[in-house]
C-alpha cells in the first residue's frame, strides 16, 4: 500500500479522493473531522492549510503521494476587492501548498517515484468576470507546478495540476443554490452539465497511480470543455 497525504479531505473533491483511495494508507488533513471522513478511518490531523505551522506534523518517513485540495471562490468585482482579499486567496491556494510540499519533500524523495497533485481552476486559463483574485492565486499554482516538476524530475517526483470548472461541492453552494442557477451553469459548458467531485477525484486517483508514470508538469482541465471549446 502507498502512503498518501490528502490536504482538504473533509469534504468535496478531497473527501471523494479519500473514498476512492481508501485501500491505501491515508494521512488526511482538514480544518474539521467530518463524519464522512471519520468513517474512512484514516490517520487524521486537524490543521488549517492557510495558517498552521506544519513543522510538528508527524508523517511517515516515506510518502508516495500528496494531494492539495483546498480552494476558495471569492467572486467580486475588481474594484471591490481589497489587498487583504488577494492575500487571503494567495495564502489559501498557493502558500498553503508551498508549506506542505516543503514539509513532505524529504519523505516524497525517499519513495523513488512519488506524485504531487495540485488544484487550479478553469478561470486561470479562460478570462472570467469577478475571478481576478482566485485566478491570480491559481495561476501561481500552475506556474509553480511546472517549475517544480522540472526541478524534481531528477528525484522521479511527478507534479501535475487539475483545473476543474464549477463542480457540485459545498464550495459552490451559493453559485448552485437554485435550479435556475444550476441549469444556467450547466448550459455554459459544452457538455451541458456541471462537474461533480468524483469527476476530479477519479483523475486524482489516476495521477497518483503508476498508470500516469509518464506524466509530469501538466495542467489538466476537468471542465466539460469550457477551457478549450467554444460552441
Amino acid at each position: 500500500m502507498k502512503n498518501i497525504v490528502i490536504i482538504g479531505a473533509g469534504k468535496g473533491i478531497g473527501l471523494k479522493s479519500a473514498e476512492l483511495l481508501k485501500n491505501e494508507n491515508l494521512y488526511t488533513i482538514s480544518r474539521n473531522l467530518t463524519p464522512e471522513l471519520e468513517s474512512l478511518e484514516t490517520t487524521f490531523f486537524q490543521l488549517d492549510a492557510s495558517k498552521n505551522d506544519w513543522s510538528e506534523l508527524s508523517l511517515p518517513d516515506q510518502l508516495h503521494g500528496l494531494v492539495f485540495c483546498p480552494g476558495s471562490i471569492n467572486l467580486k468585482p475588481f474594484n471591490r476587492l481589497t489587498e487583504e482579499d488577494f492575500l487571503a486567496d494567495f495564502q489559501q491556494n498557493f502558500l498553503g501548498a508551498v508549506r506542505v510540499i516543503q514539509k513532505c519533500l524529504p519523505a516524497l524523495k525517499k519513495s523513488g517515484g512519488a506524485s504531487i497533485v495540485l488544484f487550479s481552476t478553469v478561470a486561470a486559463k479562460v478570462g472570467m468576470p469577478f475571478h481576478t483574485s482566485i485566478a491570480a492565486s491559481k495561476g501561481a499554482i500552475e506556474s509553480f507546478a511546472r517549475s517544480l516538476a522540472a526541478e524534481l524530475s531528477a528525484a522521479k517526483i511527478r507534479v501535475n495540476v487539475i483545473a476543474p470548472s464549477l463542480s457540485d461541492t459545498s464550495l459552490a453552494t451559493m453559485l448552485l443554490s437554485t435550479e435556475e442557477k444550476r441549469e444556467a451553469s450547466a448550459k455554459r459548458h459544452p457538455l451541458q452539465r456541471i462537474g461533480s467531485a468524483e469527476d476530479s477525484a477519479q483523475l486524482v486517483e489516476f495521477l497518483l497511480s503508476d498508470k500516469s508514470s509518464w506524466m509530469t508538469g501538466q495542467v489538466i482541465g476537468v471542465d466539460g470543455g469550457l477551457g478549450t471549446i467554444k460552441l
